[in-house]
Protein backbone atom coordinates (compact mmCIF):
# COMPACT_ATOMS: atom_id res chain seq x y z
CA UNK A 1 0.00 0.00 0.00
CA UNK A 2 1.96 2.99 -1.16
CA UNK A 3 2.05 5.96 1.95
CA UNK A 4 0.02 9.08 1.27
CA UNK A 5 1.43 12.15 0.82
CA UNK A 6 1.09 15.59 1.81
CA UNK A 7 1.03 18.90 0.06
CA UNK A 8 4.99 20.25 -0.13
CA UNK A 9 6.40 17.38 2.37
CA UNK A 10 9.09 16.74 -0.11
CA UNK A 11 9.87 20.24 0.46
CA UNK A 12 9.54 20.28 3.34
CA UNK A 13 12.07 17.47 3.71
CA UNK A 14 14.21 19.01 1.58
CA UNK A 15 14.53 21.95 4.01
CA UNK A 16 15.27 19.62 7.09
CA UNK A 17 17.68 17.74 5.23
CA UNK A 18 20.00 20.95 4.29
CA UNK A 19 19.54 22.37 7.90
CA UNK A 20 19.82 19.36 10.22
CA UNK A 21 22.21 16.55 11.04
CA UNK A 22 22.29 13.17 13.43
CA UNK A 23 18.52 12.47 15.07
CA UNK A 24 15.23 14.45 14.48
CA UNK A 25 12.01 13.74 15.81
CA UNK A 26 8.72 13.34 14.17
CA UNK A 27 5.90 14.46 17.33
CA UNK A 28 2.40 12.95 16.55
CA UNK A 29 3.02 11.26 13.00
CA UNK A 30 -0.71 10.35 12.85
CA UNK A 31 -0.81 8.16 9.59
CA UNK A 32 1.15 10.20 6.93
CA UNK A 33 4.31 9.77 7.56
CA UNK A 34 5.60 10.76 4.12
CA UNK A 35 8.42 13.16 5.77
CA UNK A 36 9.57 11.02 8.35
CA UNK A 37 10.16 8.29 5.58
CA UNK A 38 11.86 10.80 3.02
CA UNK A 39 14.86 11.86 6.01
CA UNK A 40 15.03 8.45 7.35
CA UNK A 41 17.62 7.10 4.62
CA UNK A 42 19.76 10.48 5.65
CA UNK A 43 18.71 11.17 9.11
CA UNK A 44 17.95 9.19 12.37
CA UNK A 45 14.77 9.82 12.58
CA UNK A 46 12.40 9.00 15.73
CA UNK A 47 8.81 9.01 14.83
CA UNK A 48 6.08 9.41 17.59
CA UNK A 49 2.83 9.20 17.73
CA UNK A 50 0.00 7.92 20.78
CA UNK A 51 -0.38 4.08 19.72
CA UNK A 52 2.96 2.02 18.85
CA UNK A 53 2.73 0.79 15.41
CA UNK A 54 4.79 0.05 12.09
CA UNK A 55 3.51 1.81 8.92
CA UNK A 56 5.52 0.87 5.87
CA UNK A 57 9.03 0.80 6.95
CA UNK A 58 8.77 3.15 9.43
CA UNK A 59 8.50 2.14 13.29
CA UNK A 60 6.40 4.51 15.12
CA UNK A 61 6.87 4.82 18.80
CA UNK A 62 4.43 5.25 21.61
CA UNK A 63 4.99 8.58 23.30
CA UNK A 64 2.87 11.19 24.78
CA UNK A 65 4.60 14.86 24.32
CA UNK A 66 2.31 16.28 27.23
CA UNK A 67 4.37 13.64 29.61
CA UNK A 68 7.42 12.57 27.35
CA UNK A 69 9.96 9.98 27.66
CA UNK A 70 13.21 12.27 27.01
CA UNK A 71 14.98 9.42 26.26
CA UNK A 72 13.73 9.49 22.79
CA UNK A 73 14.16 13.36 22.40
CA UNK A 74 17.79 13.89 23.50
CA UNK A 75 20.18 14.47 21.01
CA UNK A 76 17.85 15.36 18.76
CA UNK A 77 18.50 19.13 16.52
CA UNK A 78 15.03 18.79 15.65
CA UNK A 79 11.45 18.03 16.89
CA UNK A 80 9.02 18.79 14.00
CA UNK A 81 5.27 17.70 13.97
CA UNK A 82 2.62 18.66 10.57
CA UNK A 83 -0.75 20.08 11.70
CA UNK A 84 -0.17 19.87 15.36
CA UNK A 85 -3.02 21.65 17.37
CA UNK A 86 -1.92 24.56 19.40
CA UNK A 87 -1.34 22.49 22.91
CA UNK A 88 0.70 20.25 21.32
CA UNK A 89 2.71 22.98 19.77
CA UNK A 90 3.43 24.39 23.21
CA UNK A 91 4.40 20.85 24.79
CA UNK A 92 6.74 20.37 22.04
CA UNK A 93 8.17 24.06 22.80
CA UNK A 94 9.09 23.07 26.70
CA UNK A 95 10.48 19.40 25.62
CA UNK A 96 12.36 21.11 22.66
CA UNK A 97 14.24 23.87 24.91
CA UNK A 98 15.28 20.79 27.42
CA UNK A 99 16.28 18.94 24.92
CA UNK A 100 18.05 21.79 23.47
CA UNK A 101 16.22 21.55 19.78
CA UNK A 102 14.72 23.97 17.07
CA UNK A 103 11.20 23.44 16.24
CA UNK A 104 9.10 23.21 13.08
CA UNK A 105 5.06 23.44 13.09
CA UNK A 106 3.82 22.76 9.69
CA UNK A 107 0.30 23.82 10.62
CA UNK A 108 -3.33 23.23 9.20
CA UNK A 109 -4.03 26.73 8.94
CA UNK A 110 -2.74 29.62 10.70
CA UNK A 111 -3.33 27.63 13.82
CA UNK A 112 0.38 28.93 15.53
CA UNK A 113 1.40 29.17 19.35
CA UNK A 114 3.91 31.39 20.07
CA UNK A 115 6.76 29.50 22.10
CA UNK A 116 7.94 30.66 25.22
CA UNK A 117 11.95 31.32 24.49
CA UNK A 118 11.83 31.07 20.69
CA UNK A 119 12.20 32.91 17.93
CA UNK A 120 9.27 32.32 14.79
CA UNK A 121 9.79 32.80 11.18
CA UNK A 122 7.67 31.57 8.82
CA UNK A 123 9.10 29.70 5.84
CA UNK A 124 7.77 29.42 2.30
CA UNK A 125 10.03 26.56 0.53
CA UNK A 126 8.30 24.92 -2.53
CA UNK A 127 5.01 24.13 -1.28
CA UNK A 128 6.01 23.78 1.94
CA UNK A 129 4.76 26.54 3.68
CA UNK A 130 5.83 25.96 7.92
CA UNK A 131 7.29 27.84 11.15
CA UNK A 132 10.59 27.39 12.02
CA UNK A 133 11.25 28.06 16.09
CA UNK A 134 14.51 29.29 17.00
CA UNK A 135 16.35 29.67 20.37
CA UNK A 136 17.41 33.57 20.54
CA UNK A 137 21.16 34.58 19.61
Amino acid sequence: MPVQSICGGVDLARFILARYLGKVVEVGVGSVPEVALLLAPHLEVVATDKAARTIGDLVVVADDVFSPDLGLYRGASLLYSIRPPLEMQIAMGRLASEVRAEVIVRPLADEVAAIPGFNRSLFNEGEARFYLFTPPP
